[in-house]
């Protein structure tokens, strides 16, 4: 005899159930009762680690809400098979590029998309979706938009509503909210899927939910600005004992001298014992204020000035709402070795190329606000590094070297520099999906990983700030981390953190009682990413050369940072070629000095080139380094003309824009000299600084205002922009700026629509939408 029942779903945390007696002659076996939990998938897209971050964290916290996920990413379609899931999906994909799917998402998107798909396809599928994005750019979440309104059109159904996170103003403010309110989402699918399921069984209608609406969507608010404005910061239970929750990992730390790298540094100061959690829970911790809190002086917080390391009430007498401990999952170990390898031997595979500067000018006047330079590089020997105008490369560049020897030291492994690193998966790890990340090969040496592999300059993540907390000694310290990666502290970890754009070591350095093992900067840190650059030449013009131009970027002094510090890329640029430089207003030395050579890339994928079609007119706008791709396009159609002179060339117009005439104006020479020789029919220059005014705007009277910025020139004219794009299907290149130029162009942009061709706001956006889906309006921008 067999016997089924159906447990009911109480609050959600009870299963089916599934119970067989069986009886046998002269036998009797009686199976014991087991719980199945119910599953769901969670797939991700990720380009740069922030959204399999976000869905491994769902896959661990999964267990605590008696859930069983299963994590894959988007590339490995041989672990999931959506054409037959009957279990909830939750999508979490991040947007790269002008709106691009991440590496990994791209085959998935392209599968998706086939026009051979059945509008029924996906009709059994229940799912939600959170999209990373970022608002400087245009294309805000565009492959999570894209996926979803596919998903929509072959059938699929939403059981929670998309959330739509903005890194240009902090992840958080909606991943959080929208977090929270997953669980209850999944569980009502998962009621709903297990009622349709079960309805035809005899008295299996009693035991579910009586509620079981058809799409489960709760109303979650998404308000981008105000979601923490009057949002309770009191933990739905009372305050954790944070002595129930926490530990002395003193004698622990103290006992264990294998080789292991989490135990190869120096020990946590005397007098103030490392706390470290006994359990890494995946639920948030509700951590109580201190009766006191002084700074490390002993001087009250009320009598100091808020910064990284101190905080004002009311946040320094706040319970706080502490993320979950991640889950550690590798094992690192350091094995000594005879033989030292070269530093950059691992660099070399088949994209990757070597070659030399051959000439470096500085372009911009010694007093400009910023200086911008001028590389050439011969490529003369690498012939797959053939390019077009327009196409974009990266610049392979190490961490500094200051820097490296900072961190060894930090860490206490300065007398293992060159020792191995041996990375392994923890055997009891309870991270899901974990696995060794793949930009850490084996047998490198510890110089290597931290001058290459590790992006040491990355701004720590809140996950990263929780897990520091477990090895920082003084209590002060260790409280203030907490602050920084809790709720109630996100307008200070923006403020102090990720506004000011510190890095891990500045960090390390502000939180001295912290020594975190190198096995925690393994799990945390992203790896080291190339540089993109804009070719700024045309090969046709320039054979075997490359050019492109940049500014050097420099982060100013700030709480955590006592003194400023260039960019990574520009700044090591910078080192390399500062020898040879040739400054403006001075001849070259004949046998200057030899420059050395760097490793670049070219990016595989591009459409930010000039129209095919030699007749089409466009429009270049790209102020101060922005300029750069243009100098390509002008260059290259001043060739065309010469090998083709009988053909009918489009108009072309460029929009450009610096601080002082005499200062910034970058490649004024050729420039000019494409205007008198009608390669370029219009060039339409503004200062932003100063009385300066562009000589040759005769048609700006004085009753008009100087433009200062080229969103006001495309605003002057107007009319033959709105002609250009509109009625003779001509194109639009942005480059530069993300956060404020191509906004205001854009804004601008739509303006002049509404004002040309008399229509309102939204058809003038449409119009504009409209340009970007045929390729005619193209922008190439960076934050």
């Amino acid at each position: 005899m067999v016997v089924f029942r159906v447990a009911a779903f109480h609050n959600f945390k009870k299963v089916v159930l599934w119970q067989s007696v069986c009886n046998l002659s002269n036998l009797e076996v009686c199976s014991m009762p087991c719980e199945a939990k119910p599953r769901f998938l969670v797939l991700y897209g990720s380009q740069k680690g922030q959204a399999q971050s976000i869905a491994e964290g769902i896959a661990e916290e999964a267990e605590d809400h008696g859930l069983v996920a299963e994590l894959s990413c988007l590339n490995q379609n041989e672990k999931y098979n959506l054409e037959k899931e009957n279990a909830p999906v939750v999508f979490i994909v991040s947007t790269t590029g002008d709106g691009e799917p991440p590496d990994n998402a791209l085959q998935f998107v392209k599968r998706i998309k086939k026009k051979t798909l059945s509008t029924d396809h996906y009709k059994h599928l229940c799912y939600a979706l959170l999209a990373l994005g970022d608002t400087n750019y245009e294309n805000f979440c565009n492959c999570g938009k894209t996926i979803e309104r596919r998903l929509q059109e072959l059938g699929a159904k939403q059981f929670y509503a998309t959330g739509y996170a903005d890194d240009g103003v902090g992840l958080e403010v909606v991943v959080d909210p929208w977090l929270e309110g997953l669980w209850k989402a999944i569980k009502g699918a998962l009621s709903k899927m297990a009622s349709d399921r079960t309805g035809p069984l005899k008295g299996g209608a009693e035991d579910l939910p009586k509620e079981t609406p058809d799409s489960y969507i709760p109303d979650v608010q998404l308000n981008l600005l105000s979601l923490n404005d009057h949002q309770s910061c009191e933990s739905v239970g009372a305050s954790v004992d944070t002595n129930a929750k926490y530990a002395s990992a003193a004698s622990s730390s103290a006992s264990d001298t294998q080789t292991a790298v989490s135990d190869l540094r120096p020990a946590s100061p005397a007098g103030s014992p490392m706390l470290a959690s006994q359990s890494h829970g995946t639920a948030s911790v509700t951590t109580s204020a201190p009766e006191t809190q002084t700074g490390d002086v002993g001087v009250p917080h009320d009598a100091l000035a808020a910064s990284l390391t101190c905080s004002l009430p009311p946040l320094s007498e706040s319970s706080l709402n502490v993320p979950a401990l991640p889950s550690p999952y590798l094992d690192v170990s350091l094995q000594d070795m005879d033989i030292m390898e070269p530093i950059v031997r691992r660099l070399n595979n088949e994209s990757l190329h070597e070659v030399p500067i051959y000439r470096a000018v500085q372009m911009t006047r010694g007093d400009s606000v910023k200086t911008s330079l001028l590389l050439e590089l011969d490529i003369s020997a690498n012939p797959m590094m053939a390019y077009q105008p327009g196409d974009s490369f990266d610049v392979f560049c190490p961490n500094r070297a200051t820097e490296v020897e900072d961190m060894l030291h930090r860490l206490g492994l300065q007398d293992q520099r060159n020792h191995h690193v041996h990375v392994s998966l923890k055997k009891d790890t309870r991270k899901k999906g974990a696995q060794v990340p793949s930009h850490i090969p084996q047998n490198i040496s510890l110089l290597y990983l931290l001058t290459w592999c590790l992006e040491i300059r990355s701004v720590p993540k809140k996950a990263f700030l929780r897990a520091l907390v477990e090895h920082t000694g003084d209590s002060v310290q260790r409280r203030r981390l907490q602050e920084l990666c809790s709720k109630q502290g996100a307008t200070d970890y923006n403020l102090y953190v990720r506004d000011s754009n510190l890095s891990v070591l500045e960090l390390l350095a502000a939180f001295p009682s912290c020594w975190p093992p190198l096995s925690l900067l393994i799990e945390h840190l992203p790896k080291l990413q190339p540089r993109p650059y804009s070719a700024a030449s045309s090969c046709l013009k320039h054979p075997g050369k490359l050019h492109f131009v940049f500014n050097v970027v420099e982060f100013p002094a700030c709480s955590g940072r006592p003194a400023g510090r260039r960019g990574l890329c520009t700044g090591w640029l910078f080192d390399l070629i500062n020898p040879g430089l040739v400054f403006p207003g001075k001849p070259e030395c004949a046998g200057s000095r030899a420059l050395p050579k760097i490793h670049v890339s070219l990016r595989p994928y591009c459409s930010f080139r000039p129209p095919s079609d030699l007749s089409v007119p466009f429009i270049m706008v790209g102020p101060g380094t922005g300029v750069a791709p243009f100098i390509g396009f002008l260059q290259q159609r001043e060739k065309e003309r010469q090998e083709n002179p009988e053909a009918v060339f489009g108009e072309t117009w460029l929009f450009f824009g610096c601080r002082h005439r005499d200062r910034d104006y970058l490649f004024r020479e050729e420039l000019e000299g494409f205007v008198s020789s009608g390669i370029l029919n219009h060039l339409k220059v503004c200062f932003s600084r100063g009385d300066e005014q562009e000589q040759g705007e005769k048609e700006i009277t004085t009753s008009v205002a100087r433009p200062r910025y080229v969103q006001h020139n495309l605003l002057l004219n107007s009319q033959y922009i709105t002609e250009i794009l509109l009625r003779q299907n001509g194109c639009l290149y942005v480059c530069g700026d993300a956060k404020n130029m191509a906004k205001d162009v854009n804004d601008t942009l739509i303006e002049m629509i509404k004002t040309e061709l008399q229509v309102d706001q939204l058809e003038a956006m449409k119009r504009l939408a409209g340009l970007r889906e045929e390729k005619r309006y193209l922008q190439d921008i960076w934050g």
